[in-house]
């Protein structure tokens, strides 16, 4: 039996909730049509959802149709949980986007898209609302033409009963000589034609496009046909295959206990299994106590899963979204993250650590959060998307951990890199305790994130205590000396270390190597980054030179505005700090005809670098978390030295 992930995108009331009811209720799934503005959507299955009438978390249901199983994934339309989507995306086989008939291509759509194309995501598309006044399916389709792909093909009128029609034959041929050459001799069977379809979706080389109205019950299920028979997967479900997977959400159940959600890759899962994963540079050996298939708010116990199968699973502590498991290595890197940094406000009579655990349970589920103890300020903070996804962890906190709490004004997310090439040293050697660590520091790419080489010769530092150097790099965030932020964008090389046979003991390596990074951070040219927008702006040409000069004053850059008859299209990077709130004010003076598309662009040079390490007055040398000095022993008792001195001391030279 074939089994296939499907993805719902969508911008906000696009219709796509609606979509995903009429599909599940003409699939036999459900028995009754839910609907957004009744509060009883099936795949809306949290309170915060139903409440707000919006998808807040990627939910699944799984279905059958004609002999295949599906899990359809319900993502969230609004920008604020953009982490959860992406999550989400890396374990699909096709995916839903379902454009409005009314409004066309909207910003979340283009911000879907890319991130669709950016993982290679064989992609439907829908256009819904076909049945509201105003609605004009062909200049929808020209708008997917112009701003997303001109590789799509209409498949409604076009593909019935798996006969491919004439029109998609020769949207086929155009894109390959050799199905011209087919196309044009008329040789060629529908089985041909069908099968070259489905590899031309697969590879991305063409997106089918149908419509209709999700609300009216028009051409949902039609379309779903159509999807079946264009898509193929070729899981292996052997038994004798090694079981691999990825983990792409964690959840925890009513009574607090860790649901690890995985799509099966390869082999076969049966429970009391023992599953092998990588964690943290420690492989963990688990056994898996219970396997489910979730569907909304109902879970399904198993005996076992297969390749192919999207499940959950109890008894995995520490695996965390991303992380391969069993035969799948690795653990993928995700590119939307937050901007934001806001703090926890909490009441005197609530106990710290119980609201740190709420929030770590939480950061588990989400690990974008990035929550943290501030042991300086003595506050929890949390990065987050913006305003909307704030007032959800408010909400949310007060529903799972009966906690009332509030969040500090949302600040601006900084970094810090260097721009020059240094040399780091760290010494660790109170009394009965030995390490010393060298490390390169070299100015990395942007958005290269901290990028680690191993050139320490094995007689001089053994092959564990090299890789338990890289362990303690990687394990948190280390502060920049302007202002504390986390440092990015570095190449770190491990040129040498020292241990010591008797008195080298855990943790001894961790405090040189952060010795070590902090004291190469006091040597280097240290630069403060600051989040920036990509931005895609529409309006009319009376407002062009509005826009140009608003993305001057925010200290924005621009490429040549691109302009027909009646509009122009204006293209650029934006910091976030200056144009977080720009949507508004464009709305106002454009009378809400102007459109404005925006995604996070990465960091760069801050614009405004004193007024930021000014405001934020952090104090490199009273930071409890780090220190440049070294320690040293002498006459049986350690001593600190200063980073600017310890150089010289150094036993490596």
């Amino acid at each position: 039996m074939a089994k296939k992930t499907i993805g719902l995108f969508a911008h906000v009331d696009a219709g796509k909730t609606t979509f995903a009811e009429q599909l599940l209720y003409h699939t036999q799934s459900i028995r009754e049509r839910g609907r957004v503005d009744h509060k009883d959507a099936y795949l809306d299955s949290h309170d915060i959802e139903r409440q707000r009438g919006i998808t807040v978390f990627a939910d699944q249901a799984f279905l059958s149709y004609n002999g295949a199983t599906y899990y359809l994934i319900d993502t969230p339309g609004h920008v604020d949980f953009s982490p959860e989507m992406e999550r989400a995306v890396r374990v699909m086989d096709f995916a839903i986007l379902v454009i409005s008939a009314i409004e066309g291509v909207q910003g979340h759509t283009q911000t879907v898209w890319q991130l669709l194309h950016k993982h290679r995501i064989p992609t439907f598309l829908f256009i819904n609302k076909t049945d509201r006044v105003g609605a004009d399916t062909a200049e929808v389709l020209l708008d997917i033409r112009k701003q997303l792909t001109d590789d799509v093909c209409a498949i409604t009128g076009h593909l019935t009963n798996a006969a491919v029609g004439e029109v998609l034959m020769e949207s086929m041929a155009e894109r390959d000589e050799r199905l011209l050459e087919a196309f044009l001799a008329g040789k060629e069977d529908q089985a041909f034609w069908l099968r070259e379809l489905q590899a031309m979706i697969r590879g991305r080389q063409l997106f089918p496009c149908a419509w209709g109205s999700a609300l009216q019950d028009s051409g949902v299920i039609e379309f779903f046909d159509q999807l079946h028979r264009l898509t193929v997967t070729d899981y292996d479900a052997q038994t004798e295959a090694p079981f691999g997977g990825r983990v792409y959400k964690i959840r925890h159940d009513g009574g607090g206990a860790r649901l690890t959600f995985i799509k099966a890759l390869s082999g076969m899962l049966k429970v009391r299994d023992e599953l092998l994963y990588n964690p943290g540079g420690e492989p963990i050996s688990e056994k898996v106590t219970r396997l489910f298939l979730v569907s909304g708010a109902k879970m399904l116990p198993v005996d076992q899963v297969a390749a192919g199968d999207l499940f959950a699973a109890t008894g995995l502590s520490a695996a965390e979204a991303g992380q391969g498991i069993g035969d799948c290595a690795g653990k993928l890197i995700y590119d939307m993250v937050p901007t934001l940094k806001s703090k926890v406000v909490f009441a005197e009579s609530y106990h710290v650590k119980d609201v740190l655990k709420a929030f770590r349970i939480l950061n588990a589920e989400d690990p974008s959060l990035n929550v943290v103890w501030e042991e300086i300020s003595q506050q929890i903070h949390l990065h987050v998307m913006g305003l909307i996804q704030l007032e959800v962890l408010e909400q949310l906190v007060k529903e799972r951990f009966n906690l009332d709490v509030a969040f500090g004004s949302p600040e601006i997310l900084y970094k810090e890199t260097i721009q020059s090439a240094v040399t780091g040293y760290g010494h660790f050697e109170p009394l009965r305790h030995y390490a010393e660590v060298h490390l390169r520091l070299e100015p990395g790419e942007r958005g290269s994130g901290l990028a680690f080489e191993n050139a320490c010769h094995i007689d001089d530092l053994s092959t564990g205590n090299q890789n338990l150097i890289r362990t303690h790099l990687f394990e948190r965030d280390h502060h920049g000396l302007l202002t504390g932020m986390p440092i990015t964008d570095i190449k770190i090389t491990l040129l040498t270390g020292r241990a010591h046979n008797e008195h080298t003991h855990g943790g001894d390596f961790r405090e040189a190597a952060f010795r070590a990074l902090r004291q190469g951070l006091e040597k280097a040219d240290n630069v403060l980054l600051e989040p920036y927008y990509e931005v895609k702006i529409k309006v009319g040409l009376d407002d062009l030179g509005r826009v140009m000069s608003d993305m001057q004053k925010a200290h924005g850059r621009f490429d040549p505005p691109q302009t027909s008859d009646t509009h122009a299209v204006i293209t650029g990077k934006v910091p976030v700090a200056t144009f977080m709130n720009y949507s508004t004010e464009l709305a106002s003076f454009t009378h809400g005809r102007g459109s404005l598309h925006m995604t996070f662009g990465g960091y760069d040079l801050c614009h405004n670098t004193e007024e930021i390490i000014g405001q934020i007055g952090y104090r490199k040398d009273a930071d409890p978390l780090y220190t440049s000095s070294s320690i040293f022993c002498a006459k049986g008792s350690g001593y600190t030295v200063p980073w600017d001195e310890a150089e010289a001391k150094m036993h490596l030279f």
